[in-house]
């Protein structure tokens, strides 16, 4: 069989049965990149040595990907409201492919920057269509679809420590764990390029915009300061550890693959969850919930059970409120490409800022400062939420309150 009437068969069975190929096709990119994103953090020591730095240099890392997120976010958001979401998807998917390649091959912390900016900006691309296309073809029932779609994200997390680790055991280092990921990326890539893209959703404006805008602010700074936590415990918990003695390499890393662990399994758990509480219910026991975990940590800082129950409890609760806050979003708001462009660079921005102040933190005030600064961005993140709650029921009153006069 010749490769075009291959593509031809492949593209008549992936049209079966209404949205479920390109819903699949979605959560399997969600599991490569899972896996892309969450290798930084147990492969950070060995960067900075493969380019000759230090912590509070190397953690400029996180900044290049997440500056790339914001670039990516801002641009990949108008994107998906002009052209088919999966050709643009496919194309996309080779590209973390070759950046990802590239990772082990820059030796200069500046070109490694580079190269992770650019990785940022298409991954964050990836995030914001996943996320747009998802919404459109289920509208009508978006939860349990949502937090499935970042459940599977979940398990590119959790699997992508224990790949570095047994990479390292193995002695591949950081040239087959990066090329390893990279070849992973292919097989999606070629499913979005058979799979039939949902047409493109243009909402009217309508009156109430400028109310909106304000829920879409509050939600974006809900997205900055928990994401930055996200990011930031993930990013730091292995240096954490063994910078305090409490694991060597290989434990620490199977410390950040339980973080993703106990994320995968909340998210999982999260589906049904999802068809049976209303969003702000969600959230308020989810950040609730970390709080408790990062103050665990807090109060017992030398203790490894602390340690392992604190991040097992964090992964859990965070788990939820990314998908939860987009779910609350699409209950809320006419979503397009371009508002979910503006929910990601929320993202992008607390994933650059809490793990660069961890980094510039770190070796002055020590490993200690890493939960200080989560605590403070979960405090700030459960006032917001609060905020959105308060917010929300008077524009549902003012809203009664017109319909009856």
């Amino acid at each position: 069989m010749d490769l075009g009437n291959s593509h031809r068969f492949l593209s008549r069975v992936v049209r079966l049965r209404g949205h479920t190929p390109a819903t699949v096709a979605y959560y399997v990119s969600y599991i490569a990149l899972g896996l892309s994103l969450a290798a930084t953090g147990p492969n950070l020591s060995r960067l900075a040595t493969q380019t000759g730095s230090v912590l509070s240099e190397i953690s400029y890392l996180f900044t290049g990907i997440s500056l790339g997120y914001m670039v990516g976010a801002a641009l990949g958001g108008r994107l998906f409201d002009r052209i088919k979401g999966h050709p643009a998807l496919a194309v996309m998917m080779l590209a973390i492919a070759a950046f990802l390649g590239l990772v082990p091959l820059a030796h200069k912390l500046w070109m490694l920057i580079a190269v992770m900016f650019l990785l940022g900006a298409v991954q964050s691309a990836l995030d914001v269509g996943a996320n747009t296309l998802l919404t459109w073809i289920h509208q009508d029932n978006l939860a349990p679809y949502m937090n499935a779609l970042h459940f599977f994200f979940g398990v590119g997390a959790f699997l992508s420590p224990i790949l570095v680790a047994q990479m390292n055991i193995a002695g591949g280092g950081i040239l087959w764990t990066y090329w390893t990921l990279a070849l992973l990326m292919l097989p999606v890539a070629i499913w979005f390029a058979a799979v039939t893209s949902p047409p493109i959703r243009t909402v009217p404006v309508k009156e109430g915009g400028r109310t909106n805008r304000v829920l879409i602010l509050l939600i974006v700074a809900a997205f900055f300061l928990t994401v930055g936590v996200e990011v930031g415990f993930a990013g730091w918990i292995f240096t954490y550890a063994t910078n305090l003695d409490l694991a060597d390499e290989t434990w620490a890393a199977y410390l950040t693959s339980a973080f993703w662990g106990s994320f995968t399994v909340g998210r999982l758990v999260g589906i049904p969850i999802a068809g049976r509480f209303r969003p702000q219910t969600i959230l308020l026991g989810d950040l609730l919930g970390c709080v408790l975990c990062v103050g665990l940590i807090l109060l017992w800082p030398g203790s490894r059970t602390a340690l392992w129950i604190g991040a097992i409890g964090l992964g859990f609760s965070l788990a939820s409120v990314f998908a939860t806050l987009l779910s609350l979003a699409g209950e809320h708001l006419h979503i397009t490409g371009k508002i979910t462009g503006w929910f990601f660079v929320g993202t992008s921005s607390g994933a650059m800022v809490v793990p660069w102040m961890i980094g510039q933190l770190f070796e002055t005030w020590g490993a200690i400062v890493t939960m200080v600064v989560l605590m403070g961005n979960l405090s700030l993140g459960l006032g917001t939420v609060l905020m959105i709650m308060i917010y929300i029921r008077r524009a549902a009153g003012l809203t009664e309150g017109r319909t009856a006069a």
